[in-house]
């Protein structure tokens, strides 16, 4: 497992998480799902906000950003923009001049931390001196920690998930993320089988805490609680006592918990 330190960001405590409320989609595209796991963010961003839709141009950006701007549109009245960065780039933030609300869209999860990773206590001071409501969809939650999981499907060579999820890494890495949030996240954890890499991370003490959301599925972190809406489960690791023993709960739609210390 690599590690890379997590930097603290202004606004977040020690191990990452603010005073804003944060969307995170753990991905998926069933379209009855649309408002349940987008509507909340979009309340949250007023009427017929500006919405800044931030991806990773691998080079089909335009039509990625098409299928977001349908999704969007099909909740609330909106108007999405495109912010691509191409593969390599860096974000600048002065792009979210005169817009409502921001959705880091999913993708190459590495990429998306290396695009912010020069800007990240910039992006998260404008953030909350704007009000601006975050959403992060599969990558873009992955990179709302403050210790972002971006990928790997082996720890110290032993695989721990598929190879296919690994994001063109091999060994486990988490990297200094938003620090949106005080716990590690992976996403499309029923669908892709990631969940036993975020317990590796939360059992080798590269995350304090960690949780893995189903697709489909929202995860509204507002203040020091977080609640699960949409169609599928997140999933809680938490480590106990000096050996790091690893608890384990799914929370269902409509349940909430508490963010840890």
């Amino acid at each position: 497992m690599r590690l890379h330190t997590a930097q603290r960001v202004p606004g977040t405590d020690g191990d990452g998480g603010s005073d804003m409320t944060t969307y995170l989609i753990g991905g998926g595209w069933n379209s009855e799902a649309a408002g349940l796991v987008y509507g909340p963010f979009l309340a949250a961003a007023g009427p017929e906000p500006v919405v800044a839709c931030l991806l990773i141009d691998e080079g089909d950006g335009a039509e990625q950003f098409a299928r977001y701007e349908g999704a969007l549109r099909k909740v609330a009245p909106c108007k999405p923009v495109p912010v691509l960065v191409p593969l390599g780039g860096s974000f600048d933030p002065a792009s979210l001049d005169g817009v409502g609300a921001l959705l880091v869209c999913g993708g190459l999860t590495p990429a998306y931390q290396e695009a912010l990773a020069p800007v990240l206590a910039e992006l998260t001071s404008l953030l909350a001196d704007r009000g601006m409501p975050y959403a992060g969809f599969s990558a873009g939650a992955a990179v709302a920690a403050g210790a972002a999981l971006v990928g790997g499907w082996l720890s110290q060579g032993t695989p721990v998930c598929a190879e296919e999820t690994g994001e063109d890494l091999e060994e486990i890495e988490v990297r200094p993320g938003l620090g949106l949030v005080p716990f590690t996240v992976d996403v499309h954890a029923a669908q892709w089988g990631t969940l036993p890499r975020v317990i590796e991370a939360v059992a080798l003490g590269a995350a304090s805490c960690g949780v893995a959301i189903d697709e489909d599925t929202l995860l509204t972190v507002d203040g020091d609680r977080a609640r699960v809406s949409g169609l599928g489960r997140v999933h809680v690791v938490r480590a106990e006592g000096a050996h790091r023993d690893v608890a384990l709960r799914a929370y269902r739609p409509g349940e909430e918990f508490a963010l840890p210390a």
